[in-house]
């Protein structure tokens, strides 16, 4: 593998993609729930922006299994905004597994990537309208 082959992708931009079975609604839990609205739409598809980072609602016959995170949203304040989507009628997953258990819908992680210089995080999953598991994280310094 040359050198150019190894580059070829370090300056792309990644963007989610999330299916929709019903995309009206998932438009509406966006809007209410995550108080998002899409900056652009075509036929099949929403486009959202968050901090320059996109990502896309596209209706589709398929649906994830809700058993992984599909996309995470890093935050300043996690317990605001954790409160805040709650009030909204956002209900967060209690997540237990080995060296991971949350306490009122928030997980202290240990460790962090050391790019990121952080030493933890703390995290948060909830499900969209369509079953997406969709996380929201604060780094922890």
């Amino acid at each position: 593998m040359n050198a150019d082959a190894k580059t070829l992708l370090t300056h792309a931009r990644a963007a989610t993609r999330l299916p929709a079975q019903d995309l009206n609604r998932a438009r509406r839990f966006y809007a209410e729930k995550l108080g998002l609205d899409p900056v652009d739409e075509r036929p099949g598809g929403l486009l959202y922006r968050c901090a320059g980072t996109d990502f896309v609602l596209f209706q589709s016959t398929g649906a994830s299994p809700g058993t992984f995170t599909q996309m995470a949203l890093e935050v300043d304040d996690i317990e605001t905004v954790v409160s805040e989507l709650r009030r909204r009628g956002v209900s967060f997953e209690d997540v237990d597994v080995p060296g991971l258990v949350t306490r009122d819908g928030i997980a202290e992680i240990e460790g962090n990537y050391p790019s990121k210089g952080a030493r933890g995080e703390r995290g948060a999953w909830f499900r969209d309208s369509e079953g997406n598991m969709l996380g929201v994280g604060e780094p922890v310094f």
